[in-house]
């Protein structure tokens, strides 16, 4: 059997909600004071204009989030006593000072949040800090309401740029291989969309007969498991629709997150294949979609499966792709789960794209609040409507011995847990959503979750049945401590909603599996990175118990959902290079991609260092600059035997590949690393290795190249000829690369480097990663 890369027991089947902030205005005694007002705060902040005296110049607008004020005054809080407790926090010479100084308090907040925003300096925040009643303070950022963000964190805008050049993808067909799909979801409408190529030769079968339409084109199932095509457990729904999902207006989960979800090439035809049910994809079931994928005449495979490493030749996707790829189909694999532990890839082959996961520059915020007032940061979809942020006594079921730490269904018997917010470890075989059930079903009014020591950064955003966060293994440590060092621990859960803009992101995911590749070291793998964690897409049944939705999504986090994203990524560049073949789709999408985050840095792994080389392979996916890439490495298939042979394959192996008879022994082999890829992935010794590429020239018609090499840590790296200069379209030119050890290094190790051709209009990038041997003697 294979398995889907969701991640392993980490993705959960409900919806995270996203709570978003909304901004309510300053209130005056009158209402019509207070419209005047508010529109006056309005265009004050789109025109910038809270413009002070140099003494204001350190002054910074902050959200703070304060207790309810009902311990103060009556229940039924007017907005005025509202008003005069926020006033109570600021500083005397703000609160009672004039209209310039006064207007500081920017907007209170009566629905959403009890709360406030400001402009303060960081001493007046201090000092407001130490005030009975404060919550917290988190400096203003963007609140978005987009609930698919994905297609803007990649640079994507309606009627500019790569959208509007390959026309939103249209002409093009994805075949998904997944779970099924839900058809009458509303992002699989076919509203302005044309009918299907000529060259379509798909179907829709049994019950799907009359679900089918210009987007949903065709939709297969196998039936030695399924006599339909439907999807009864959502993955391949939310897959399909990530990677070519019409434009939904008013997506949403538990109403929050209001806004248009929509995939990343939303004007392309999909093709469903069904191979996989609850229990994982058989193999037969799934060489037989491939086989009638290519037949029906896809451009396009997406499949969001895998399985450990093994030989090609034994590897039914890499069987399949190889018989896709010959007829010119891209295959888009995902990497795999298995991280952050070295060499846990699938998908290895040359011939397949394989996608790791990243995160976006989303989170949604929650915080902790201990009672010797620490704050630790996490993410969560807690819907927080009525959810009461005072202090509760703190439990840690481990101290139990009839208890479970991991908090699974029936284990937790401790009477003490009522009352109480419980400290849980994540895994043991337990989803997220199944722990939180089980604290609340024992009593607790709350749960901390905290991850494993491996998974570092990387948080996860659930929709929980109570108040509940997701933490840092090293928080989880430190809440531990003091619990082991107080008499009586006590926390505070509260919730900040949506936040766009964190500048680490892209990160690594801690789940996205690694380098180097076990099938064939000399090809670096995974190939690229995309979005893969808590990404909102379709899902086939309401996760808020609105049984009469049709407009449904759902999170989920794995490379799952990062591989439906370069799939559509492949779309939009087949729909504007037409005869482009997948080699040089790969290679444009590779060469282009980036290597640092959105603060300009070396992008990060799951521990916030910087990144492998193994598991970012050539960097972030960037659509609009794979658009005009300059030069391509188009891999040429009859390139694929040598490379075969040079594996050591017996005849009948590299024959199984090919479908027809080899006999090695006529075959020049090729070393991995002759292959005409776009990156290098070497084991170097005390001997130099040489390798040759070939690049085509896809940008400007005359142009020349000036190599720049940035040489791997202990080696040598001298490209013959440093310059290459094109006079025309699709022309060819090689270069050659000498990999040689320093005299002076002895260690052993990694050691990463690049090489990039630069125009004065492009820059074509390869990566270089050097596996150094120990050399003898040392």
């Amino acid at each position: 059997m294979i398995v889907v890369h969701n991640v392993r027991k980490i993705s959960n089947s409900t919806v995270p909600s996203v709570h978003h902030i909304v901004h309510s205005s300053f209130l005056p005694t009158t209402f019509a004071a207070m419209e005047i007002l508010k529109i006056f705060f309005v265009i004050s902040a789109i025109l910038g204009c809270f413009s002070w005296p140099s003494m204001q110049s350190d002054l910074e607008t902050y959200i703070v989030q304060v207790e309810s004020p009902e311990s103060q005054i009556s229940t039924q809080s007017s907005r005025m006593d509202l008003e005069r407790w926020y006033k109570s926090f600021l500083p005397n010479t703000i609160a009672t000072a004039g209209s310039q100084e006064g207007s500081r308090l920017i907007y209170s907040y009566h629905n959403v949040m009890k709360g406030f925003a400001a402009r303060l300096s960081a001493e007046q925040l201090k000092e407001m800090e130490k005030k009975p009643g404060f919550l917290s303070a988190w400096p203003q950022r963007k609140l978005l309401l987009h609930s698919t963000h994905t297609p803007s964190f990649l640079g994507l805008q309606q009627n500019v740029g790569l959208w509007k050049d390959a026309t939103y993808g249209k002409g093009v067909i994805i075949g998904i291989l997944d779970t099924g799909i839900f058809p009458d979801h509303p992002s699989f409408s076919d509203n302005g969309m044309p009918p299907p190529p000529a060259k379509w030769k798909g179907k829709c079968e049994s019950d799907f007969s009359t679900k089918c339409n210009n987007k949903l084109i065709g939709a297969r199932t196998n039936p030695t498991f399924s006599d339909s095509p439907i999807d009864d457990n959502g993955h391949g729904t939310h897959t399909a629709s990530t990677a070519a999902g019409s434009f939904v207006k008013g997506a949403n989960v538990y109403e929050n997150a209001k806004g248009t979800a929509v995939g990343i090439a939303p004007l392309a035809h999909l093709a469903i294949y069904k191979v996989c049910d609850s229990l994982g994809c058989a193999d037969s079931d799934l060489l037989a979609s491939i086989d009638a994928a290519i037949d029906d005449g896809v451009d396009i495979l997406s499949i969001s499966i895998g399985s450990n490493s093994r030989s090609f030749y034994g590897d039914p996707i890499a069987l399949g792709a190889f018989s896709a790829a010959k007829r010119g189909i891209l295959v888009s694999c995902s990497a795999g789960n298995g991280g952050p532990s070295d060499s846990s890839l699938s998908n290895e082959a040359p011939w397949i794209l394989t996608v790791g996961a990243s995160t976006l520059d989303r989170k949604l915020k929650a915080t902790v609040k201990l009672g010797n007032q620490k704050v630790f940061k996490g993410e969560s979809a807690f819907h927080p409507k009525g959810h009461n942020s005072a202090f509760y006594p703190l439990f840690d079921p481990s101290l139990n011995a009839t208890d479970s730490p991991y908090c699974g269904t029936g284990t937790l018997n401790d009477p003490e847990i009522k009352g109480k917010i419980v400290l849980c470890i994540d895994g043991g075989g337990y989803s997220r959503i199944e722990k939180g059930q089980a604290v609340k079903d024992a009593g607790g009014v709350g749960m901390i979750v905290y991850t494993t020591a491996d998974y570092g950064a990387t948080k996860f955003a659930d929709a929980h049945v109570l108040p509940a966060l997701y933490i840092s293994y090293k928080d989880g440590m430190e809440i531990l401590e003091y619990m082991n060092t107080t008499s009586k621990p006590i926390a505070r859960i509260t919730f900040q909603g949506t936040i766009i803009g964190d500048k680490d992101a892209p990160v690594v995911a801690a789940f996205s599996s690694r380098g180097p590749n076990l099938a064939s070291p000399g090809i670096l793998k995974p190939d690229i990175i995309g979005p893969g964690v808590n990404i909102l897409a379709a899902w086939p049944t309401s996760i808020d118990n609105k049984p009469n939705a049709k407009s449904t999504f759902n999170i989920k986090s794995g490379t799952s959902m990062s591989c439906p994203h370069l799939s559509g990524v492949a779309a939009l560049l087949k729909s504007t290079h037409p005869t482009w073949s997948p080699a040089a789709i790969k290679s444009a999408i590779m060469t282009t991609a980036n290597t640092v985050n959105l603060a300009n840095d070396p992008i990060l792994d799951e521990r916030l260092l910087p990144a492998s080389i193994f598991a970012v392979g050539a960097g972030h996916v960037n659509p609009s600059r794979a658009n005009d890439p300059g030069l391509v490495y188009d891999t040429q298939f009859k390139d694929y035997l040598p490379y075969l042979c040079g594996l050591n394959y017996t005849n009948r192996q590299v024959g199984s590949l090919l479908q027809r008879r080899v006999d090695c022994k006529e075959v020049k082999h090729i070393t991995e690393g002759q292959l005409n890829y776009p990156s290098f992935s070497i084991t170097l010794g005390e001997t130099s290795q040489m390798y040759t590429r070939t690049v085509t020239n896809v940008g400007e018609t005359k142009s020349s190249y000036i190599v720049e090499i940035a040489s791997p840590p202990g080696v040598s790296v001298i490209v013959k000829p440093s310059t290459l200069k094109f006079s025309k379209l699709n022309q060819k030119l090689k270069y050659r690369v000498t990999f040689t050890r320093r005299d002076n290094n002895t260690s052993s190790g990694i050691a990463q480097g690049f090489l990039i051709w630069t125009s004065k209009k492009y820059r074509v990038r390869s990566p270089i990663a050097v596996v150094l041997q120990p050399k003898i003697g040392f």
